[in-house]
C-alpha cells in the first residue's frame, strides 16, 4: 500500500530494527503471554505503524487493507475449501482414496505417496487452495494408519510450497521469467528439475523425521465420516473426479495466461470473449465454488443426503475454519504494516549493489526481503525488477536465465514465520503452536529455499563451463 503525500525518513537499519523488536514482541505475547494469535497480530500492527511513523490518519486504513488483501485471498478460498473437504470427509469419500493410496503404496510409502499427488495437484494449483483440497485425505490416511499429522501432512504441504514456488504456470517464477526475459519453457523444466528433489529432500524426508520428533494428533477441523458412510462409500473413480475438477478448471486460468505470456496464443487474444470466460472460470474461488457445487450433487444428493443434511454439513464446515480465516488475515495485516513503512524499497536500495555474483545476489536480495516484510510474491517480484537490468547486460544463456529465475524464487520461500499469512494458514490446520510451526514449517520452507537454490547454482554452473 502507498500511502498518499507521505514519504519513508527512516532508513533501511532503524525499519528492520523496528521489524525485529516487532516481531519478537509477537512471539513474547503469544508464546510466553499466551495472548491470543488474533488479538496479538492487532496489537503489534497497530504498534508497528505507528513506531515506522506511519501518518496517525493512515493508521487504520492501513491495518484494515491489509487485512482485508489477506482476506480477500484466502476467505473465499479457506470456506468454500473446507466445505469441500467436509463432503469428501464426511461422505467416506477421503476413506476411499486413502484406501486405495494405501494399497497401492503400502503402509509405509504412505506420505511419500500424498506428496507425489501433491506435486500433481500443485501443478496448476495455487498452495493454499491445492492445500485445503488435499487436506482430507491426508487426515484420513492419518486416523488410518495413525501417527503425527506431521508424518503426512509436511510432505503434501512442502510439495505444494515447491511446485508454487518454482513452477510456472504460478504466478511467481512467470513474474520473475517477465522481469528476466527468460523462456518460460525453459523455467519449466529447470524449475520440475529443481523442484523434485527438493521436495524429496525438505519435504518428504524432512517430514518423516520431524513426524517421529513431535507426535502430532490428526486434527478434526474437517470431521469425520459416521459408520453409516464408511460402510456406503462413494466410488473411487467420483472421489477423484470430484478433486481433479479444481485442478481442472484452474487450469483454465493458469495454463492460459502461461500460453499467452509465452506468445503461443495468437494476438489480441487475451482480449476475447471466450478467453475471458475461460479465465474466470479457472480462477481459483469460481473453480472451488462449481467444485463444491459438484461434489454436493455426486457425494450428496445422489447417496441419499437430504438438501438439509447437505446445507448442515456445510455449516459445519465453516466454524472451526473462522479461527484460521481470522488469525491469516490478521497475519497479512501485519506483513502489510511493513510493507506499507516502505521496508521493501529501503532495503532493495541498501542491497542493490552486493558486489556478488549475480545468482547469488538475487537469493540474497529476495531471502532478506521475504524475511523481512513476509510476502514472497512481493520478495521475488522486487528482487527480480532490482536486477533486471543487470541481468539483462550480463549476456546470460537461456538456461542461465531460467536457473537466475528459479535462484530469485528460492529467496523468497526461506523462513516462513510469523508476518507471513501462510505461516498461520499451515499451522492452525495442523492445529500447532506458533513453537512448534516455527520448528517445523519454518524450517521446511527454509530447507526449500537453500536446496532449492543451491540446485538452481550448480544448473547456472554447468551451464556456464558448456
Amino acid at each position: 500500500m502507498t500511502i498518499e503525500g507521505w514519504t519513508q525518513t527512516l532508513g533501511a537499519g532503524p525499519l528492520l530494527g523496528i521489524a525485529a523488536v516487532a516481531i519478537l514482541a509477537l512471539l513474547f505475547l503469544i508464546i510466553k503471554l499466551r495472548m491470543h494469535a488474533f488479538v496479538a497480530l492487532i496489537l503489534v500492527s497497530l504498534l508497528t505503524a505507528f513506531a515506522t511513523g506511519i501518518p496517525a490518519d493512515s493508521v487504520v486504513s492501513v491495518l484494515t487493507q491489509g487485512f482485508g488483501s489477506t482476506l480477500a485471498a484466502v476467505a473465499l478460498l479457506v470456506g468454500l475449501g473446507a466445505m469441500l473437504g467436509r463432503i469428501v470427509e464426511v461422505s467416506g469419500g477421503a476413506k476411499v482414496l486413502a484406501d486405495h493410496l494405501i494399497r497401492a503404496f503400502g503402509e509405509k510409502r504412505a506420505p511419500f505417496a500424498l506428496g507425489v499427488a501433491s506435486l500433481i495437484f500443485g501443478f496448476p494449483i495455487f498452495f493454499d487452495a491445492g492445500l485445503i483440497v488435499m487436506l482430507p485425505v491426508v487426515f484420513a490416511v492419518g486416523r488410518r494408519l495413525g501417527g503425527s499429522v506431521l508424518l503426512y501432512g509436511l510432505p503434501a504441504a512442502g510439495a505444494f510450497s515447491v511446485m508454487h514456488i518454482f513452477v510456472p504456470p504460478h504466478p511467481g517464477p512467470v513474474a520473475a521469467s517477465e522481469f528476466f526475459e527468460a523462456n518460460v519453457g525453459y523455467v519449466l523444466l529447470i524449475g520440475l528439475v529443481v523442484a523434485l528433489p527438493t521436495w524429496y529432500v525438505t519435504s518428504y524426508l524432512f517430514g518423516k523425521w520431524v513426524g517421529k520428533k513431535w507426535n502430532l494428533p490428526i486434527p478434526n477441523i474437517l470431521g469425520q465420516a459416521d459408520a453409516a458412510h464408511e460402510a456406503n462409500p462413494p466410488r473411487f473413480g467420483t472421489v477423484v473426479g470430484v478433486l481433479l475438477l479444481p485442478l481442472v478448471l484452474i487450469f483454465l486460468n493458469t495454463g492460459l495466461n502461461t500460453l499467452n505470456a509465452a506468445g503461443a496464443l495468437p494476438e489480441g487474444s487475451e482480449d476475447a470473449a471466450w478467453y475471458q470466460i475461460l479465465r474466470t472460470i479457472g480462477e481459483t474461488p469460481i473453480a472451488l465454488l462449481i467444485s463444491l457445487l459438484v461434489a454436493a450433487v455426486a457425494l450428496g444428493m445422489r447417496r441419499g443426503m437430504d438438501k438439509s443434511a447437505i446445507e448442515q454439513v456445510m455449516e459445519q464446515a465453516l466454524g472451526p475454519v473462522c479461527s484460521v480465516i481470522l488469525i491469516t488475515g490478521a497475519g497479512g495485516m501485519f506483513g502489510g504494516v511493513l510493507r506499507a513503512s516502505g521496508i521493501g524499497d529501503a532495503l532493495a536500495n541498501v542491497l542493490g549493489d552486493l558486489g556478488v555474483p549475480l545468482i547469488l545476489a538475487g537469493f540474497i536480495i529476495a531471502g532478506v526481503l521475504r524475511i523481512a516484510q513476509g510476502s514472497a510474491t512481493v520478495a521475488l517480484t522486487t528482487a527480480a525488477g532490482l536486477l533486471a537490468p543487470a541481468v539483462a547486460a550480463a549476456g546470460l544463456s537461456e538456461v542461465q536465465l531460467a536457473t537466475m529465475v528459479i535462484a530469485v524464487a528460492a529467496g523468497s520461500v526461506i523462513a516462513s514465520h510469523v508476518n507471513d499469512s501462510g505461516f498461520w494458514l499451515v499451522g492452525r490446520f495442523f492445529n500447532m503452536d506458533v513453537k512448534t510451526t516455527l520448528k517445523t514449517w519454518t524450517v521446511l520452507e527454509t530447507l526449500i529455499g537453500f536446496v532449492g537454490f543451491g540446485l538452481a547454482a550448480a544448473i547456472f554452473a554447468l551451464a556456464s563451463i558448456g
